[in-house]
């Protein structure tokens, strides 16, 4: 097996460790000819060769991929990630701190934007049926 492979191989347990089997095949299931090539990279690269490092641990990897997302506005990979740190570790206030944190750094708009998207996404799932996440 080749080094890409290794890396993909490696890339694709922990995309699904972190962000879940049924995202994970949803996103394959779409994929075409033309984006084949593109979801391998982020496989290998983002998956295989970032998140796979033993330096941080996945709840760190979490709260910085949610801080830097929410600084740059990203909100449909913020909300992926958001749902994926139910997987990471990543508490809630851990990720109100990290927003905290980009409010200072990053402007107050960004952040305001990603409390929102945290506020739907990190509510229990019965809390949206009640009305409990806008509370």
């Amino acid at each position: 097996m080749s080094e890409a492979d290794t890396r993909f191989e490696s890339g694709m347990r922990v995309r699904r460790s972190v962000l879940g089997d049924a995202h994970v095949d949803r996103v394959l299931a779409n994929q075409s000819e033309f984006d084949a090539p593109f979801q391998r990279f982020i496989t290998e690269t983002a998956w295989g060769s970032l998140w796979a490092r033993p330096d941080l641990d996945r709840r760190t990897r979490s709260l910085i991929t949610v801080a830097i997302l929410a600084a740059l506005g990203r909100r449909e990979e913020l909300e992926v990630h958001l749902r994926a740190s139910r997987n990471t570790g990543a508490s809630p206030a851990e990720i109100r701190e990290a927003l905290l944190h980009v409010a200072v750094y990053a402007g107050v708009p960004a952040a305001n934007s990603a409390m929102a998207l945290a506020k739907s996404n990190l509510a229990p799932p019965n809390a949206k049926e009640s009305g409990e996440a806008s509370r």
